[in-house]
């Protein structure tokens, strides 16, 4: 399979402009709508900025330096060899995005840099990397669904078996959930393996979470009958999507994600007022 990059987000600096790309729904962008349909609105339609989190930040680093490791010959992807490509990933984020460089007070980042590389040697603990080399790493995948959704997505690592078999695998640098929220965990792999599904008609073989920071693993394998009915679930989403762009009506959602959330200044649930409604993008989803 030949590795895709997707068209960046948004617009270039300076004439002339790129034009936006058309939604599509993401496994991010459907669990922000499931959660909050506000916070949906502002993210995908607004797309209000938001501040770059230590954690967020950290774990787009741990993902760098796991993929560029499978650039690597077999022979050097060893833990100490991966995790002192740590600060030369870092110096790069921060060359491309400088404001990175004030997420934290100059005294932390060492200790930061530190925990991302306790993180990275963590993998190692999981798998060995030596003894096989992925499909795919940071795989962009784009598609409409034959029901007309436009899915979107970025999958970690993509594994081929000599035999056939697909196996997506997705880090995690957060610990791993309790049984309840296992469920939900799953969800963005599932969405993922529709993708997969719906582009090369075979069922994905395993789905596989890894969890860094408590060094555990989830795996799970779904059915052909399963991800039908995931997809129907998407579509339904989409459509549910479709009719709060037409109307506008997005409503706020308490739930417990919102102590973290950094737009509840335009919240009616803390007392915040949303901007005024853009109106939908040009390119909406279809009914």
């Amino acid at each position: 399979m030949t590795l895709t990059m997707a068209a960046p987000v948004g617009g270039a600096v300076g004439p002339p402009a790129r034009p936006r790309r058309p939604l599509a729904l993401s496994p991010s962008r459907a669990s922000d709508f499931k959660a909050c349909p506000l916070l949906y609105r502002l993210r995908a339609v607004d797309r209000l900025p938001e501040p770059p989190s230590p954690a967020a930040v950290r774990g787009t680093l741990v993902h760098t330096v796991l993929e560029e490791m499978f650039g690597r010959p077999a022979a050097e992807r060893t833990p100490t060899r991966t995790a002192d490509e740590v600060p030369a990933a870092w110096a790069r984020m921060v060359d491309e995005s400088p404001e990175l460089a004030a997420m934290l007070p100059a005294q932390d980042i060492a200790g930061w840099l530190d925990s991302a590389r306790a993180l990275v040697r963590s993998y190692f603990t999981l798998e060995d990397p030596r003894r096989f080399d992925p499909e795919a790493c940071e795989f962009a995948v784009e598609i409409d669904s034959p029901d007309g959704v436009p899915l979107r997505g970025y999958i970690d690592r993509l594994d081929l078996a000599p035999t056939g078999e697909l196996r997506i695998v997705d880090y995690k640098t957060g610990r791993s959930p309790g049984p309840d929220f296992e469920g939900a965990a799953l969800y963005q792999l599932k969405f993922y393996a529709l993708m997969l599904y719906r582009l090369r008609g075979v069922v994905p073989a395993q789905l596989k979470l890894i969890y860094l920071a408590d060094r555990l693993s989830l795996q799970y394998a779904p059915s052909e009958a399963e991800l039908r009915g995931f997809g129907n679930a998407v579509g339904a989403l989409w459509q549910a999507i479709a009719s709060a762009l037409e109307t506008g009506n997005f409503p706020a959602r308490r739930g417990r994600m919102c102590r973290w959330c950094t737009h509840q200044a335009h919240c009616p649930e803390f007392g915040g007022t949303p901007p005024p409604y853009p109106g939908a993008p040009a390119t909406t989803p279809s009914r």
